[in-house]
């Protein structure tokens, strides 16, 4: 298995010349002093049919089957995935499979079971030149195509297949196709599809809408639209190459905010909020305590930047919440655990600067549980 880990230097010459001369690659790589090394985006790129892993440095002991594993339990519980304990064995069994290969067939296996239940069916408009009435008559269609009177054009609802959520899958299942090998299952999807008909979507600017009937199909499609936003297809000179890249600064972000969200229901994340003129979103807001996550390496109070102390104080005064938390990662057992004062008298703020140690080798459910028990602890220090 090829690795790259993040903040490294990728020292693979052929990767390094396709990266350089592909322009939609270029913001997740930087040139320092000659050499070209990683940002913080962590995932695969697949080129010339060879994968190559770029994964965080979360394992203390720098173990790339631990830090892969980690950042797949990450990814799961981030984006809310429903995977079942074989799914999950065959996401780790990277050696034979990449993530977004394993990710792709979990999806179409969950697609496909949700359709046996039943294909999603809604009342869809429709019009069309019919030998009886049916529905509402078009007075200016009936001029405009009919010249005898053998037919009557008419607009009515359908109860039909052919609905925006079953274009919306098929067009997934035609993206994905591009990028795994394995289609069979994807194939059975577009099958029941037969009677859809195809539609380009985009994917940034969707307007479907859940309710009682289609409400199963709606963790297939929040799975679909991870895979399609975060694949980054590149297809030239008869070449099929991709990347699936994560931003870890997002991905941290999400997943100790869900974290927090579990342990307390009431707690607020992304809390947008104006204040005249200034609006401000902090990460997590709990009953009595302000917290923002950040990604990167801070060691004590020394290397803290002065906008991060402004934002802290800033959230803190505004929201009227004195006690403020900025938490990291840690990294290579160093432990992140200082005290500030913010402000003065009666306009002081508490910041504590926390870290959280994400390292643990074991299985899913055990990694959630030991999070959620390091952050309760985070937070009582």
């Amino acid at each position: 298995m090829n690795i790259i880990y993040e903040y490294e230097e990728v020292k693979n010459q052929d990767l390094i010349n396709y990266i350089n001369d592909t322009p939609s690659l270029h913001k997740y790589f930087k040139q320092d002093w000659g050499k070209l090394k990683a940002r913080q985006y962590c995932g695969i790129i697949n080129h010339n049919g060879e994968d190559f892993y770029i994964l965080p440095k979360i394992a203390n002991n720098d173990d790339s089957d631990t830090n892969l594993n980690i950042f797949i339990y990450m990814l799961i519980y981030s984006n809310d995935i429903n995977i079942q304990n074989e799914d999950l064995a065959s996401a780790q069994n990277h050696k034979s499979n990449n993530i977004l290969e394993v990710f792709i067939q979990i999806f179409a296996k969950n697609l496909f079971l949700q359709l046996q239940k039943g294909i999603c069916k809604e009342y869809v408009t429709e019009q069309d030149n019919l030998t009886v009435l049916r529905g509402k008559y078009l007075i200016n269609e009936n001029l405009k195509y009919n010249f005898t009177k053998s037919k009557i054009y008419c607009e009515f609802d359908e109860f039909s297949m052919d609905n925006e959520l079953n274009q919306f899958f098929l067009y997934a299942i035609n993206t994905l196709m591009n990028y795994t090998k394995n289609k069979k299952l994807l194939k059975m999807c577009k099958l029941v599809l037969d009677e859809v008909s195809f539609k380009k979507f985009d994917i940034d600017n969707l307007h479907i809408h859940f309710n009682r009937l289609n409400n199963r199909f709606k963790d297939s499609f929040e799975f679909a639209l991870l895979l399609l936003k975060k694949s980054i297809p590149v297809f030239e000179k008869d070449k099929k190459s991709f990347a699936f890249l994560f931003d870890m600064n997002e991905l941290f972000e999400d997943f100790i905010g869900n974290i927090y969200k579990s342990i307390d229901s009431s707690t607020i994340l992304q809390n947008e909020r104006n204040f005249g003129n200034l609006k401000l979103i902090p990460d997590v807001v709990c009953d009595d305590l302000i917290i923002d996550i950040k990604y990167k390496l801070v060691e004590d109070k020394k290397k803290l930047s002065r906008d991060d102390k402004y934002q802290m104080f800033v959230y803190g005064t505004n929201f009227g919440i004195k006690d403020t938390m900025l938490l990291y990662p840690e990294h290579r057992n160093k432990k992140v655990n200082e005290d500030l004062k913010l402000g003065k008298d009666d306009k002081m703020i508490e910041l504590k600067m926390r870290s959280i140690d994400l390292d643990f080798d074991g299985g899913y459910d055990e990694y959630i549980y030991e999070i959620k028990n390091r952050l309760e602890n985070i937070n009582e220090s």
